[in-house]
């Protein structure tokens, strides 16, 4: 039995302890989940859910797999830098303003907390707001001082409050969790409810949740104990090669009584490195090393880094395990784990547009008053992220080549309308990283005088004449 799962099974038992008290038995299947029919929804229990977190931290600080499994993703969204940006020549500068505060400082503070909501599944941040001016600067609730999520009564869902636990002075603090939206979206039942929450305004975010859960849950959680299972039998080999390097000598007197073979014992001293011993044919000494069949070790341990590897959509070539991974199948590999970094990535375009959009709307509010249109789409802020991988483009290039060819075809032959061709042609070309709006890019050649009417695709042309031609690289127009 590993450490975490006796860590579990102790838990189980202060449960039945203190339930048998009231008369009340629980299953012996039940790993602290608190039952379906309860009120409790999705969440572990506190004592449970406080205990994933403390272990998450702690394989993150001392496992390599479990740092890794954290900290690839990390790297691969923030590697190349965010940025919040908005149309607004004044309103930009309100958020550089806040990106680089001094107190934010989100270039240096963002992968804090990317990691930190990656290992334990949630983050809160309270907000101070300069009630002249509007900038905001954010705080930090660490979330083992959570004490409870209130949601809202007609949707449970919803966060609407934070409750922090009391400091030992017996005092506590109730946070209003900012929506990004007027208090009017609530009924008034809600509004009544977050008019208590006096202390201020955070944000607060989960992953790994459902929808009738209020807290969040570790990337790392469904793999805890296995990674722990890993740990020892890395342990164990490194054990197991100190035996291995491990010998004794076997000494065999020929014919020897029982008094001769312990008076010869009492007089061997054992050889240093390099020394020399000298004994007659009737003595035969043999240096000994254990047998402990060792030959499987590494495919055992190649099993349990893959299950947990593939449990949060790793490939093992990502952790130095190339196996009889080649390229083509590395690439399809790949491919999986960028379209899950891909979605965390969309997690956090939205947080950072929450955050940004809140502080521009706090901005204009001191600005301008209450009164004023958030709804401006010169004030939406958007974030831009990095690609989550370098693209192939050599193979776009050449299919772009084979699409306008076809495309030209088509429509010469009048299989295909011009607008359904270009696109075509805008749907491989956006691949290559170039957005373009099919319509608006047959609008703009046709407004410069270009009419593809007026043209036939010769498809045997020379394709070096049509480089001189200048009219496109895939064939000639006459």
């Amino acid at each position: 039995m590993n450490f975490f799962s006796r860590i579990v099974n102790a838990v189980r038992g202060v449960f039945r302890e203190s339930h048998a008290t009231g008369g009340v038995s629980i299953d012996a299947s039940e790993a602290g989940w608190r039952k379906l029919s309860g009120d409790a929804g999705r969440d572990l229990t506190p004592i449970t859910h406080e205990r994933q977190r403390e272990l998450a931290v702690h394989l993150w600080k001392t496992n390599p797999l479990a740092n890794r499994l954290i900290e690839l993703p990390v790297a691969y969204l923030l590697a190349e830098g965010v940025a919040l940006k908005v149309a607004d020549p004044e309103a930009q500068e309100w958020l550089d303003a806040f990106w680089r505060d001094p107190i934010n400082r989100m270039s240096m503070k963002l992968p804090k907390k990317v990691r930190e909501l990656a290992i334990m599944g949630e983050q809160c941040w309270p907000v101070f707001v300069n009630s002249i001016t509007g900038h905001m600067r954010l705080g930090y609730l660490d979330p083992a001082q959570i004490e409870k999520v209130v949601t809202d009564p007609d949707n449970a869902e919803q966060p609407i409050g934070i409750v922090v636990r009391q400091d030992k002075r017996g005092r506590t603090k109730r946070y209003r969790v900012i929506t990004g939206g007027p208090e009017s979206v609530f009924t008034a039942r809600t509004q009544g409810i977050r008019k208590t929450f006096t202390d201020g305004d955070c944000f607060f975010f989960v992953v790994n949740d459902l929808s009738s859960a209020t807290r969040g849950h570790s990337d790392l959680l469904p793999v805890i104990d296995w990674l722990d299972v890993y740990d020892q039998a890395l342990y164990g080999e490194a054990e197991r090669w100190d035996l291995l390097r491990s010998f004794i000598w076997d000494v065999t007197l020929k014919g020897a009584t029982e008094e001769t073979v312990k008076a010869r014992a009492a007089e061997i001293e054992v050889p240093t490195g390099g020394g020399v011993r000298v004994h007659n044919d009737a003595e035969e000494w043999k240096a000994v090393a254990p047998d402990i069949q060792a030959g499987n070790s590494a495919e055992a341990s190649r099993l349990f880094r893959n299950h947990i590897l593939g449990g949060v959509s790793i490939p093992e070539h990502w952790y130095g395990g190339g196996g009889d991974v080649n390229r083509n199948t590395a690439s399809s590999m790949d491919e999986t784990t960028e379209k899950v970094m891909a979605m965390r990535q969309q997690v956090w375009k939205h947080i950072l547009e929450m955050v940004g959009q809140y502080q521009v709307n706090m901005r204009l509010q001191a600005v301008f008053g209450e009164g004023f249109d958030f709804t401006d789409p010169d004030y939406e802020v958007h974030a831009e992220f990095p690609e989550i991988a370098t693209k192939d483009t050599s193979s776009y290039a050449a299919a772009l080549q084979q699409v306008i060819i076809g495309a030209g075809s088509a429509v010469t032959q009048g299989l295909l309308s011009q607008e359904s061709a270009v696109a075509i042609i805008a749907f491989v070309a956006t691949r290559l990283g170039v957005p373009i709006d099919a319509a608006e890019e047959l609008e703009r050649v046709r407004a410069s005088g270009f009419s593809p009417e007026d043209y036939r695709l010769n498809l045997d042309a020379d394709p070096a004449g049509v480089a001189a031609d200048g009219r496109g690289g895939a064939g000639a127009w006459s």
